[in-house]
């Protein structure tokens, strides 16, 4: 009886990993065969029977199908340097989360090592072209939708995804069959870590100048052609293989009007990361299922039983406020102490509002403070001087009451069990536009001082931009009439970017007319500096994304990217 269960469960296990294997070539048609290429995963190769003449042609592998589909199918593509086909963990991670959502997996094999004498990538275009269109004929047969076919990659497949996704008009080589006929075009992209993509690596090497100089540019091999898809960009900001060439493909797709992800990790070399964020962005744009009902923030987020003590203080002694103007509201600051401290360190919060207007109890501010006052972390937030001042710069009193506002907070920190190095602050829109020049503008000094707590520093340890906006020369009134994307715009000039500049964390809308590129653009500043920060942009979303949001999608679960990035349990 004990062997006979033994024998079943084996069966079970054989079972649930299943999968069907499938060449891509008609025998005697592959394109561009070369002796020393194989198609197999590094896993095979590496065992002692392995047969490199059993395993010359690239192939494609049909997992088991989901227990329930979604109509949809994503095709998983390993990367190895266009020498080897290695990421067996990523595959089988991959298998296993996207099938549980309902995707039919199937996992491509290209061929390997680099072809002589021709592009390192050709021959795995040929079999990537080819790959689509067999997965494409066999939907009806397989039960998915043929419009509705995804990929996640890895470095060199990434290079290939990227290809697949944005040059499939492009043929990679001569028809063979009547296979050949159905197009080749994928229907969205999950990209990570894409290898070879900036003209300074593009032959096959880490990118030589880390991405940088006005002659490294997006390698034209991708075409960006009509039926380019959206995508989701993940990259490490310590990439050899420069994140660089995810902004520049993020700019492009940008240009063209096509929904798309950036997920930049600081401090991250060159991996996979944010696969949750991947599936926020399917989620999304609605490959997966219908969005659910939309949420209201302030609904989610609707009390202070998290709170245990609220001070609230004026931001300058009475009669010493630089540039009084008579009809700008009187600035203030509110402690929020949470009920079980658990961090030393302080979140200064501020809102935005074109700075026409201002308040620290509405959904920019109140939600985030909430939110951290549950995670244990002590909250400031502040009201700064608006309307916009006359005779001076849109931002100088809010500017002015910011640096006041971090020297006070650091000024108690102590007397309240807190850490007086260890101070953050965030805005949304004009907030964030705020923050960035409190983050990149701490030695240029905003007023003379008026007391003691003057001549303390006003620098922090980290900034969180909300959608900010007036970041660029195409928007420093209004939204930008460019959306960033023209390279004619740039970061404005009132951002110092001095010694003091610290790392930030960016959540942008990607529909936003104040647009995502204000934070994209003020992160690759950031990185030529050597500062690394994290970047998050969200697809389809507009100024304001988390007001109202669906469950599943990045602007739902945007403030645990906050604790993530602060650390917070």
């Amino acid at each position: 009886m004990k062997q006979y269960l033994l024998l079943l469960l084996f069966l079970y296990a054989l079972c649930a990993s299943a999968s069907e294997r499938e060449l891509i070539w008609p025998k005697g048609k592959m394109p561009d065969c070369q002796s020393h290429q194989i198609a197999a995963m590094t896993d095979e190769v590496d065992t002692p029977k392995f047969n490199a003449d059993k395993h010359r042609v690239a192939y494609i592998e049909w997992f088991d199908a989901p227990a329930v589909s979604n109509g949809g199918c994503m095709i998983l593509i390993s990367g190895g340097s266009y020498e080897c086909c290695c990421d067996v963990n990523l595959i089988k991670m991959w298998r296993e989360r996207f099938t549980a959502l309902g995707f039919q997996c199937v996992n491509f094999v290209y061929r390997t090592p680099r072809p002589v004498g021709l592009d390192i990538y050709q021959t795995a275009w040929e079999d990537g072209q080819r790959a689509v269109r067999m997965v494409r004929s066999e939907a009806a047969k397989r039960g998915f939708d043929p419009e509705k076919i995804g990929t996640i990659s890895m470095s060199a497949g990434s290079h290939l995804a990227l290809l697949l996704a944005t040059s499939s008009q492009t043929p990679a080589y001569e028809a063979v069959d009547k296979l050949d006929e159905v197009p080749c075009h994928i229907n969205w992209a999950i990209v990570n870590a894409p290898a070879y993509v900036t003209t300074d690596g593009e032959t096959g090497t880490q990118a030589l100048r880390q991405g940088y100089g006005p002659d490294v540019k997006l390698s034209s091999v991708f075409k960006f052609d009509a039926k380019t898809c959206p995508m989701s960009l993940h990259h490490g900001g310590n990439d050899p293989w420069t994140p660089n060439g995810s902004t520049l493909v993020y700019r492009q797709l940008s240009r063209m009007g096509i929904p798309a992800e950036l997920h930049l990790y600081p401090n991250e070399g060159h991996g996979a990361f944010g696969l949750d964020r991947g599936i926020e962005f399917i989620n999304q744009m609605e490959f997966v299922a219908p969005l659910p009902e939309p949420v209201e923030i302030m609904s989610r987020y609707d009390n202070d039983d998290a709170r245990e003590r609220y001070l609230k203080e004026d931001v300058w002694p009475e009669g010493q406020m630089p540039d009084f103007q008579q009809h700008q509201c009187t600035p203030y600051m509110e402690w929020h102490f949470p009920k079980t401290l658990k961090t030393k360190a302080i979140q200064i919060i501020y809102s935005g509002g074109s700075y026409m207007g201002n308040g620290p109890d509405g959904f920019e501010v109140a939600p985030a403070r909430r939110y951290l006052n549950e995670k244990g972390m002590t909250v400031v937030t502040l009201r700064y001087r608006t309307p916009r001042p006359e005779g001076l710069a849109k931002h100088t009193t809010a500017w002015q009451d910011l640096q006041r506002t971090i020297r006070i907070v650091r000024s108690r920190a102590a007397e309240y069990g807190l850490c007086p190095d260890s101070i953050g602050i965030m805005g949304s829109s004009a907030g964030g536009h705020l923050t960035l020049m409190g983050v990149t503008s701490a030695r240029h000094n905003s007023y003379l001082p008026k007391d003691d707590i003057d001549r303390l520093p006003c620098n922090v340890q980290w900034g969180i931009g909300i959608y900010p906006a007036y970041a660029l020369t195409d928007g420093l009134e209004d939204h930008n009439t460019t959306g960033g994307n023209d390279d004619s715009a740039i970061l404005a000039p009132e951002f110092s970017f001095d010694l003091d500049t610290a790392p930030m964390l960016f959540i942008h809308g990607d529909a936003d007319r104040w647009a995502a590129m204000n934070s994209v653009k003020t992160w690759e500043k950031m990185r030529a500096m050597g500062v690394q920060s994290e970047l998050h942009t969200l697809a389809t979303r507009d100024h304001c994304f988390q007001n109202s949001a669906h469950p599943g999608t990045g602007s739902y679960t945007w403030l645990e990217r906050i604790g993530e990035y602060l650390k917070l349990k």
